[in-house]
C-alpha cells in the first residue's frame, strides 16, 4: 500500500490527529504529514487494519472514511507519473480534501455575503424614487432645459409619488422596476379610484411614476418595457375652472378692507397683480422692484393747426412704457409684460416693492373678499371622482383661488381681442392648445366678442 494512515500518540483513549504516509521505492519517497482530521484513538486502533472492524468503522464514520479514500486514491494515482510528487503537493492534496466542506461552506458564506451586499447596493424602484425626489429638491437633478425644478413642481411630484408609497403599504407589498406592468396599473388605479380621487389626481400619479420609470431606464437601472404600453397612461380631463369677469373684479376692488388686518388688502393686491400679469402665483407673488424696466419710445402726435386752417400740426411726444420681466419658475420661460393702468396703480402703491404672502393666506383671504363682494351665484361644475362624473353647483366665491388670477388674466385678454399668440408671449404657454385650456369665456361672451370684431356677425 503506497498510502497508509497512522497515529503518533501514546494516548490509549481520547482523540488524536491522524497522520498519512506516502511511500514509493520507485520514486524513493517516504513522506509523513499530519492531516487536519481527528479520530478517536481507541476506536481507530481497534479498527484500522482489521477488515471486518474497518467495514463497521466506515459505516459509523462515512464522511471521515470517504475523505480518507479520496486522499488515498489521489495520492496513489500521483505515483503513476514519471515525476514524483513533492511533499508540498502531497500537503495540498490532503488539505484540499480534508477541508472540502469547510472551504465549500466558506465559499458559500462569501457568495451569500456578496449577494446580500449586491442586493443592499442594488438600485430598487423605491430607492430611486427617494433619490429622485431628493435630487429635484436640492437641484442635483435639473429639468431638460438645465434649470432647477420649481418648488411648486417639486411639491406636486412628491405628493404624486407619495401615493405610490401608500399603495404599497395598503397592499403590503414592495414593488420593484420589473413589477410595473398592466396588472400593477389596474390594481393601482383601482386603489386610487376607491379612495375617491379625481381622474386628474390619479392621472398625475401615473404620469409621475412613468417619469420615474423613464429616467431610471435611461440610467440603466432596469429593462422593463411593460410600463410603455399605450394603455398604461395618466388620464386627464378638462377641469371646470372659473374666471372672474370685469364686473367681478370691480366688485372685489370695491370691498372696504379699511377695518381688516393689512393682510387682506395685500392679498387682494397680490391677487390682482396675478390678474393683470396672467402669471402663476409662484411668479406674481414673488415680484421685486428690480424686475421692472422702463423704455422710452417716440410717438408721432398731430392735431388741427389753428394758425393754418385745414392743416394738421404734428410733433413727437416721448412715451414711457413700464414693463415687468418674469423668469417663470415652473418652465424657465422669460416673458415681458406691459403694465396697464390698473397694474401700475397697485405697483405705485407699494413703490414697486410688492409684499409677499404665503399662498395659503392669499387663498383664504381672497375667498372671503370674493364672498363679501357678492360672488355668491351658483356655478355648475363637473368633477370626476372615483371614476364617476358628477355635477354639482357651488357658490362662485368658493371656487376662487390663487390660480384663478392667471385664468382670469388670459381670458380677459382674449375677450379684449388680443391675439392668441400675443397672449402666449405674456402667459408663457408653448402652444395655443395649452393656452385655450386657460381661456374660460362663456358662449355669450364669445358671441359678443365676435360681433364686435367682425362685420359678418352684425
Amino acid at each position: 500500500m503506497a498510502t497508509s494512515y497512522f497515529l503518533m500518540t501514546k494516548k490509549e483513549d481520547g482523540e488524536a490527529t491522524l497522520f498519512v504516509r506516502l511511500q514509493s521505492r520507485k520514486h524513493s519517497i517516504n513522506y509523513k504529514i499530519a492531516t487536519p482530521l481527528v479520530v478517536d484513538v481507541q476506536e481507530w486502533n481497534s479498527s484500522y487494519g482489521d477488515f471486518k472492524k474497518w467495514k463497521k468503522y466506515c459505516k459509523a464514520h462515512p464522511a471521515l472514511t470517504a475523505k480518507l479514500d479520496s486522499i488515498q486514491n489521489e495520492l496513489d494515482s500521483s505515483l503513476n507519473n514519471d515525476t514524483p510528487i513533492s511533499k508540498e503537493e502531497m500537503r495540498e492534496i490532503v488539505d484540499r480534501i480534508a477541508y472540502a466542506e469547510a472551504r465549500e461552506a466558506e465559499q458559500k458564506r462569501k457568495e451569500e455575503k456578496a449577494k446580500a451586499e449586491a442586493e443592499k447596493n442594488r438600485m430598487t424602484l423605491n430607492k430611486y424614487i427617494a433619490m429622485y425626489c431628493d435630487q429635484i429638491t436640492t437641484g442635483a437633478r435639473q429639468t431638460e432645459k438645465g434649470r432647477n425644478f420649481a418648488a411648486s413642481t417639486v411639491k406636486t411630484v412628491k405628493l404624486a409619488l407619495d401615493q405610490f408609497t401608500k399603495f404599497q403599504k395598503a397592499t403590503k407589498r414592495e414593488y420593484d422596476f420589473d413589477d410595473i406592468n398592466m396588472d400593477f396599473y389596474y390594481a393601482y388605479t383601482a386603489h386610487l379610484k376607491k379612495k375617491g380621487y379625481s381622474i386628474n389626481t390619479y392621472g398625475k400619479c401615473i404620469k409621475e411614476l412613468k417619469t420615474i420609470m423613464a429616467a431610471a431606464e435611461s440610467e440603466g437601472h432596469h429593462h422593463n418595457h411593460y410600463w410603455k404600453d399605450k394603455k398604461f397612461k395618466g388620464t386627464r380631463v378638462e377641469v371646470d375652472s372659473i374666471y372672474l369677469t370685469k364686473d367681478d373684479i370691480d366688485a372685489i376692488m370695491a370691498v372696504d378692507l379699511s377695518k381688516d388686518p393689512i393682510g387682506y388688502e395685500q392679498a387682494r393686491d397680490i391677487f390682482m397683480i396675478g390678474v393683470w400679469t396672467a402669471q402663476r402665483i409662484s411668479d406674481y407673488n414673488n415680484i421685486h422692484k428690480e424686475d421692472f424696466s422702463t423704455l422710452t419710445k417716440n410717438v408721432m402726435k398731430e392735431e388741427p393747426d389753428p394758425e393754418n386752417p385745414g392743416q394738421m400740426k404734428a410733433w413727437i411726444e416721448k412715451q414711457e412704457i413700464t414693463y415687468l420681466n418674469v423668469r417663470q419658475q415652473k418652465t424657465g420661460a422669460k416673458v415681458a409684460i406691459p403694465c396697464n393702468s390698473q397694474l401700475k396703480s397697485i405697483l405705485e402703491k407699494y413703490n414697486y416693492q410688492v409684499p409677499h404672502l404665503a399662498d395659503q393666506v392669499i387663498n383664504r383671504y381672497i375667498k372671503e373678499i370674493a364672498q363679501r363682494a357678492g360672488l355668491t351665484e351658483l356655478v355648475e361644475i363637473e368633477t370626476t371622482k372615483g371614476g364617476t362624473p358628477k355635477k354639482e353647483k357651488i357658490e362662485k366665491y368658493k371656487l376662487v383661488h390663487s390660480h384663478t388670477a392667471r385664468r382670469t388674466g388670459a381670458t380677459l385678454m382674449y375677450l379684449a381681442g388680443v391675439d392668441l399668440y400675443d397672449i402666449m408671449k405674456v402667459t408663457g404657454h408653448a402652444s395655443p392648445k395649452m393656452l385655450k385650456k386657460y381661456i374660460k369665456a362663456d358662449s355669450l361672451e364669445v358671441v359678443e366678442k365676435l360681433t364686435d370684431k367682425y362685420e359678418y356677425f352684425r
